[in-house]
């Protein structure tokens, strides 16, 4: 394990999480409290997960007075997140970052509203890219802001690592819900499936119809292959598509 010790990066690790008093905040992995114990100074609540009892009892003992924290015994990778609105700031150990990603920004009725993770910077270099490698990190940019704000030297750990790490900002944007959310997902299975088809024929595949008008507002140039669009193109695409009623032939 690689433990966080910069206070500068744990500062504006927070800071960019903006959590406030009221705010659910859960941390994922607290171990000694390098983050739990500035995040609860925020007057937001804190659930803070740990799955190593030394850990555990030490937070206990440390934050007895901060009424605002709860220290959770559990994996973060099977203990159950809140279904209200919730933030999240954290460490990420880098062997179970793709897990832990998934099980924030998998499922269509995520609560997530905001993370400041710090996670290794060749995977955060690969979720920020503006075209995804697969289904499954487009679906999550599609749906979220996913932005690198700094590299974090491998200094800022004790031990340190043989790599560097990245300072990931995570914000969900709105308006991919219910019908936009679940015409998303088939856009970008269908995209991802067949990258070297034609962008118009991949979508009129999905939804029966060749919207050149609705591709064309979105910026999306019909020939272009399906793998060359961005997240962000099929995200406004499937709003556009649910918006203007997708299953109607368009008449362009």
């Amino acid at each position: 394990m690689h433990f966080l010790v910069s206070r500068p990066v744990v500062r504006q690790l927070i800071r960019s999480c903006a959590p406030g008093p009221g705010d659910l905040v859960v941390e994922l992995g607290a171990g000694a409290g390098a983050i739990t114990v500035p995040l609860a100074a925020t007057g937001a609540r804190v659930i803070a997960v740990e799955r190593d009892p030394a850990f555990t009892g030490r937070l206990r003992t440390r934050l007895a007075d901060a009424g605002n924290v709860r220290v959770v015994d559990g994996d973060a990778r099977t203990i159950a997140l809140p279904r209200k609105p919730f933030l999240v700031v954290a460490s990420i150990p880098y062997s179970i970052s793709t897990v832990l990603l998934r099980r924030l920004l998998d499922p269509r009725a995520t609560a997530l509203r905001r993370a400041a993770l710090v996670v290794e910077w060749g995977f955060a270099r690969r979720l920020t890219a503006a075209v995804p490698r697969s289904a499954e990190l487009a679906w999550w940019a599609a749906r979220f802001d996913l932005r690198l704000v700094r590299r974090v030297a491998a200094r800022c750990f004790q031990p340190a690592p043989t790599v560097d790490s990245a300072h990931l900002l995570i914000e969900r944007r709105p308006g991919l819900g219910g019908q936009a959310g679940q015409l998303l997902r088939a856009l970008l299975d269908a995209a991802y499936g067949d990258p070297h088809r034609p962008v118009l024929r991949v979508v009129a595949r999905v939804t029966g119809y060749r919207p050149r008008r609705p591709l064309a507002r979105c910026g999306i140039d019909p020939v272009a292959l399906a793998g060359t669009v961005t997240a962000r193109q099929w995200a406004a695409l499937a709003v556009e598509l649910t918006r203007s009623g997708n299953s109607q032939p368009d008449a362009g």
